[in-house]
């Protein structure tokens, strides 16, 4: 007698299932019934999306070319796809299992067999299935002769639904796969290879706060693990073999396990425990047989309950909604949450490169130098001095039963704990691994720069302003630049912003006046503002180290240079690395003098500052494009003047063009003049004056927390001992007092009548929002000598002032406050230790940005 149907079928929430039916069998009907419409991948569908009717058999190849390429991007995002096709031959199911492969999905068969007569029938009803019986039966007798093999075919779960009674009683279950375990969010305690070392799990647990307490009643040796309220132990596994004592390393991960208190993943010692305790041919070596003796010794209890524990556990677990999976070995990104041979055998034995290395050990591929998942990755497997995070990954076996240590990781704390081995129980073949040159870890991984990290359209998101937008030919650009010009990537950590300008000025004969910038943040809800003399210099950012060791330590570089300094779009500021050193000399000085290392407690600091003269940086600039400006206008001028003459002396009024004349050539006198305030000869550091006003961050913190007042503050404490630190003039201006108002204004007009460029305004706040969200950081305001070698020699004629007027701001304050934001999200993540390329996401979108079609003269 046939063993009647399971019509409750429990499927993995993960997988790819394959329906198998006859034509007329119902496997549409009875996939609209149990899964969504979106996992539902019908090839009839993709027939009439091909052809517009969804039975022509010609296009057959292209149709199910789009249901396996739809199939594969939803198992890819790890959604589950049901394949709604006759697939009678297994032949054709041959691609399935195949596809489900490739993603590390559980293949699953459901078999609907309603009977031949009930698809003949049904065929029948439809004007569009215009063949006879035979069709029906043949694909019914295929599908019955196929079914014993199934299993063989690689499908995990089969499920076979015969007799519409059965279909109409079926019921679908899912259910996460062994390895889903994100529901727990913990907190979690991760412990690193335990290789049978009880003695120093157990003093581990005392410093984690677990209490132990042991029995050896009725002659079985057991133990009762307390842990601290709350928390779970995971085991990232090879707790056996090499140690003292794996018996009580056994013990406290069964009781831990079978408590609910712990989850222990599957370790390559373990496997090979578990295949020898089978019966299996394996070769003891490594510790298997300091393991075998010692079980020989113990209880019957634990040796009994043994072989199911090994048995039960998986290759790895995903924790706390996602954010955390835990492999012996690792984990690529894309096999997290899934599950195949190919899962398991990475997360118990990691990848090889094929080579082997001067012990004789197959040499590890670097999988964590490649890993961008978001899900932090904890393992062991291969022991390290140090464990330190890479790319949100972090290996946490510091070889203890080689004379290292036991390390636990507090999540999600991201604390490390460790207790140091009693002593060296066994000689490790190959020193412990780690970074050399004295690098971290991530230092060492972010040695080479992928390509895919800063390259195409990318959606950054940010603290301050959510989801910034860079566009792909923009990335280019930025790359373009950062690939040929720039400075050692390792330093790159920050580039400053743009600054709009402020509205234009109504009052005859201006463009830029205060008046315009103190109602734009007063209008907005602003009461104090700090306006800030605007050097005219050029923009450098400052990364000081207190020593080249520093600078190892913390930027990763491999060289001795104790800082760096580089300009806007990233480039070095000198080409002469002597003359950086030096200069750099001199400002650590200050620092030391202000005693701000121990003040802020960092041995490094980022500082947004401005360096004079112009020319030191812009002297071929000048040279190539203002000068000859000036040099063509007084030569063209000058003829000018002598046909007039000629034309006066031929009896010409030409009174009124003369006058033009005079007032153009006035206008080009003063343009030759405008630079010479910011131009002079540079031999030596003893010639540069180094202006800061920003102290971006340091050790530990970003100082975008601090407002204005206490950032110039601590700008003047650095200047207070002279030398090429130089003072910038500022004062606090209260907008609802007409009289502060008013001398802001008079100071900005004292400041630009003397030579300077004009004046930042800034909210009190570094960062300002209100109602509308995030506000302009800064607004400059330039004087009118200044503005006429932007915009040149004849701006401020009263015709080209109506049309300057009507410059648009829009964009320039848009692009204004999106760098303004990255750059912020780009110092968080370098103090928060995040890799390099997270950094570099955002520095290349600053520049990227800089690529956008705004007028450079704003």
């Amino acid at each position: 007698m046939r063993e009647p149907d399971k019509t409750d079928l429990t499927i993995p929430d993960f997988a790819l299932v394959v329906l198998i039916g006859s034509t007329g069998s119902g496997k549409s009907t009875f996939a609209a019934r149990h899964f969504l419409p979106t996992e539902i991948i019908s090839s009839d569908r993709c027939r009439a999306l091909v052809s517009d009717n969804e039975t022509d058999q010609d296009v057959s190849a292209d149709a199910f070319d789009l249901v396996r390429e739809i199939a594969g991007k939803r198992l890819k995002h790890r959604k589950l796809a049901v394949i709604d096709a006759t697939n009678v031959r297994p032949a054709d199911r041959k691609a399935w299992v195949e596809l489900a492969r490739k993603w590390h999905a559980l293949p699953v068969a459901v078999v609907i067999d309603p009977g031949v007569d009930v698809c003949v029938a049904r065929n029948a009803l439809r004007a569009d299935r215009p063949f006879g019986a035979g069709v029906a039966q043949r694909m019914t007798n295929e599908i019955r002769k196929g079914l014993g093999g199934l299993q063989r075919e690689g499908f995990r779960q089969v499920w076979k639904l015969t007799g519409e009674a059965s279909i109409d009683a079926a019921k679908v279950s899912r259910q996460p796969l062994w390895t889903d375990k994100r529901d727990d969010c913990g907190p979690f305690d991760v412990i690193g290879d335990v290789h049978g070392c009880a003695d120093e799990l157990q003093t581990l647990f005392c410093q984690l706060g677990y209490s132990i307490a042991w029995s050896d009643g009725h002659g079985d040796r057991t133990v009762t693990v307390t842990p601290p309220e709350g928390r779970k132990i995971v085991f990232v596994g090879d707790l056996v073999d090499r140690g003292p004592n794996v018996p009580d390393v056994l013990r406290i991960a069964m009781s831990m396990v079978a408590a609910g208190t712990a989850y222990c993943v599957q370790g390559n010692h373990e496997r090979k425990l578990s295949r020898w305790l089978e019966g299996r041919k394996v070769t003891i070596a490594h510790g298997l047989q300091q393991t075998i003796d010692q079980l020989d010794a113990q209880d019957r209890g634990l040796r009994e309950a043994l072989p199911a524990f090994l048995d039960s556990l998986r290759s790895h677990v995903w924790l706390d909604g996602g954010r955390l999976a835990v492999a012996h070995a690792g984990l690529k990104e894309e096999m997290i949450g899934r599950g195949s041979g190919a899962v398991r055998e990475f997360a118990l034995y990691g990848e090889t490169t094929g080579e082997i290395d001067e012990f004789g050990l197959p040499v590890r591929a670097d999988w964590a130098a490649a890993y961008r998942g978001k899900t932090s990755v904890v393992y062991g497997h291969t022991p390290v001095l140090l464990a330190e995070w890479v790319n949100n990954t972090l290996c946490i076996d510091t070889g203890c039963v080689f004379g290292g240590k036991l390390t636990a990781l507090r999540w999600p704390e991201r604390e490390l704990v460790d207790v140091p081995a009693v002593e060296t129980w066994s000689e490790p073949v190959r020193p412990l691994g780690g970074p050399g040159l004295g690098k971290s870890a991530q230092a060492d991984a972010d040695g080479v720069l992928d390509y895919q990290d800063v390259s195409g359209r990318r959606w950054i998101e940010t603290e301050l302003k959510g989801r910034v937008v860079v566009a792909e030919e923009n990335a280019s650009a930025a790359l373009e630049v950062m690939s040929r010009f720039a400075l050692s990537p390792q330093w790159l950590v920050y580039l400053p912003p743009t600054m709009s300008p402020s509205e234009t000025s109504s009052q005859a004969g201006w463009l830029e006046r205060p008046e315009e910038a103190l109602s734009h943040f007063r209008e907005r809800g602003v009461t104090q503002i700090l306006c800030e003399e605007k050097h005219m210099g050029s923009r450098a950012v400052i990364a000081l180290c207190r020593n080249a060791q520093t600078a190892r330590d913390r930027f990763g570089v491999s060289g001795d240079e104790t800082g760096a300094i580089w300009t806007r779009t990233g480039r070095s500021f000198f080409s002469d690395s002597g003359m950086t050193e030096r200069l750099l000399n001199r400002l650590r000085a200050s620092v030391d003098a202000a005693d701000l290392w121990q003040e802020l407690n960092s041995d490094w600091l980022l500082l947004d500052t401005e360096i004079m003269p112009w020319s030191a940086k812009a002297s071929s600039l000048i040279e190539s494009q203002y000068a000859p400006v000036a040099t063509s206008a007084a030569a063209g001028l000058q003829a000018s003047r002598e046909a007039l003459a000629r034309a006066m002396a031929r009896g010409v009024d030409t009174a009124a063009l003369k006058a033009r004349i005079e007032d153009r050539a006035a206008r080009a006198a003063r343009y030759a003049t405008a630079w010479a305030p910011y131009v002079w000869p540079v031999s030596g550091v003893d010639d540069l004056k180094v202006a800061p006003f920003h102290l971006l961050a340091s050790e530990g913190c970003v100082w975008y927390d601090q407002n204005h007042v206490w950032h110039m503050t601590l700008a003047d404490r650095l200047a207070a001992g002279g030398g090429v630190v130089t003072r910038t003039q500022w004062r606090m201006v209260d907008l609802a007092d007409a009289g502060s108002c008013a001398e802001a204004v008079a100071w900005w007009e004292t400041l630009t009548d003397s030579g300077g460029e004009g004046m930042v305004v800034k909210p009190h706040d570094f960062v300002s929002r209100n109602k509308k969200g995030l506000m302009q950081p800064a607004l400059k305001v330039r004087g009118q000598e200044y503005l006429r070698i932007i915009y040149g020699p004849e701006y401020d004629a009263p015709d080209n002032l109506v049309r300057l007027r009507e410059r648009g701001l829009g964009g320039k304050r848009s692009l204004a406050l999106r760098e303004f934001a990255l750059g912020h999200e780009a110092l968080k993540r370098f103090v928060a230790k995040e890799p390099l390329r997270r950094v570099h996401e955002c520095v290349f979108g600053v520049l990227a940005l800089e690529s956008e079609p705004i007028d450079p003269r704003l």
